[in-house]
């Protein structure tokens, strides 16, 4: 990242909004907005998300807050909530924060659009575990081995444990 090491709360957002624009990432489920604000800025600092500024006079953010900043909107984008997020990133280092942010950005999910829903049309649900249902229009039917493709997909490496803090050995 070639920003500078000081930024204003304006200059802050206005990278963080390119950032994502650039990479067409917002968050899922349309649960904040597509770009931040100063305000959101302000707010992600009283609960907790952002940490304090450096120093006043106007530049006291710096690569840590850009950073703890791409993570939420990268987790975001994943359909993370707010409170999951917090757990996820406080007390990260500046390490973890790249690490996070370099391996996301790289195959960030893909924002579709939903499909418009015909009342003719026929939809099947079909469970895949306790917590995920898959949605298959005009009554397919998914074949076993294409449902156990499916759970293995599931199954693999989920984003909370690529967060963990590497352990040095």
């Amino acid at each position: 990242m070639s920003e500078p090491s000081a930024y204003s709360l304006d200059e802050l957002v206005a990278a963080v909004n390119d950032w994502c624009a650039e990479r067409n990432l917002t968050p899922a489920n349309g649960q904040s907005a597509e770009q931040i604000s100063p305000r959101t800025l302000r707010y992600y600092r009283t609960i907790g998300l952002l940490s304090a500024p450096i120093s006043g006079g106007g530049s006291g953010y710096g690569e840590i807050h850009l950073l703890q900043l791409l993570g939420i909107r990268l987790l975001q984008a994943h359909g993370y909530p707010l409170s999951r997020i917090q757990q996820l990133l406080y007390g990260r280092s500046m390490a973890d924060l790249r690490k996070l942010v370099n391996e996301r950005s790289i195959n960030p999910p893909r924002q579709t659009a939903w499909p418009q829903m015909a009342a003719s049309e026929d939809w099947r649900v079909t469970p895949i575990d306790n917590s995920i249902w898959l949605i298959v229009r005009h009554s397919r039917n998914l074949t076993l081995e294409q449902l156990e493709r499916i759970r293995a997909i599931i199954d693999a490496t989920p984003l909370e444990e690529s967060l963990q803090p590497e352990t040095k050995k």
